[in-house]
């Protein structure tokens, strides 16, 4: 595949995927995506604004207009765009005042699987449906995994998952979530322990035959035993055997980007940008 072609394919993933769980309102040369329902189905929304052709830059009015509905909606003021198909973003989404991260993607060959992933002992790892009882503490886990930065083993465990997940049953994430999980328009995956404790997991929502796999954490008191490679291998194995041919991925640390280089993901050739984005874990 080229890297014009994948650059396409990534950049007709970002267009569609959201409006499987969002409806698209327009600002001038911005689309942004406003959630249908409570909860928080699709990386911590959506309810992100995005160009909506590569050829048309984005205004200073544009980027007001969103912004303005961003406040009025009470979500946060975040922008996604590929930095390499609308470059002159950036420096108006700087000038605005908001801050911009980039988060280098990777990619798998098209017909490349990964092998399983060794793990403890007891350990299993799979895929969710909508009605596994698990499916509150799975959710929760991305969030704290992001919170807790870095790949040491730390504090975090089995208590902060039970209230976090018992928050996402309040908020109405965990039954906003089913649907999507019955549709098919999301996968979970999760390690666990012996006991039926979620210890990793990870997600991907697919779309015209490609997916950004995404949310990969592990519980600190669980880090450092291939835990989220496992997860990562098992999301791949359950894209190629859903006819997923394109999968990349995001990153935010060159310790995980080695990881995922090991397994077989190579750079992309393109960079996404967030501007005030929230933590991509849901």
């Amino acid at each position: 595949m080229s890297e014009s072609s994948l650059r396409d394919r990534i950049e007709r993933y970002y267009a569609s995927v959201p409006l499987l769980f969002s409806e698209a309102e327009a600002f001038g040369s911005l689309r942004l995506f406003v959630r249908r329902r409570a909860g928080r189905p699709y990386y911590g929304g959506p309810n992100h604004a995005r160009p909506t052709a590569a050829a048309v830059a984005p205004t200073a009015d544009d980027i007001a207009l969103v912004r303005a509905r961003q406040r009025e909606l009470g979500v946060p003021e975040s922008f996604e765009w590929l930095a390499e198909t609308t470059p002159s973003l950036r420096g108006r989404l700087a000038e605005a005042g908001l801050s911009v991260a980039e988060r280098p993607l990777m990619v798998l060959d098209p017909h490349r699987r990964l092998a399983p992933q060794p793990v403890p002992y007891g350990v299993d790892v799979r895929a969710l449906d909508a009605d596994d009882p698990a499916l509150p503490a799975v959710l929760a886990l991305p969030g704290l995994a992001f919170a807790d930065e870095g790949t040491a083993v730390g504090a975090t465990g089995r208590a902060e998952l039970a209230a976090a997940a018992a928050d996402l049953t309040a908020d109405g994430t965990v039954a906003t979530t089913r649907p999507s999980l019955h549709a098919g328009h999301k996968v979970l995956v999760a390690a666990f322990a012996p006991d039926g404790t979620p210890l990793a997991a990870g997600h991907y929502h697919p779309a015209e035959n490609t997916t950004e796999i995404g949310g990969i954490g592990t519980l600190a008191v669980a880090r450092r035993q291939g835990l989220g490679a496992a997860v990562m291998a098992a999301l791949v194995a359950h894209a190629r055997d859903h006819g997923v041919r394109t999968v990349f991925l995001a990153y935010a640390e060159e310790a995980v980007a080695r990881i995922y280089a090991r397994l077989g993901f190579r750079p992309a050739g393109t960079t996404l940008l967030i501007a005030d984005q929230p933590a991509r874990g849901q």
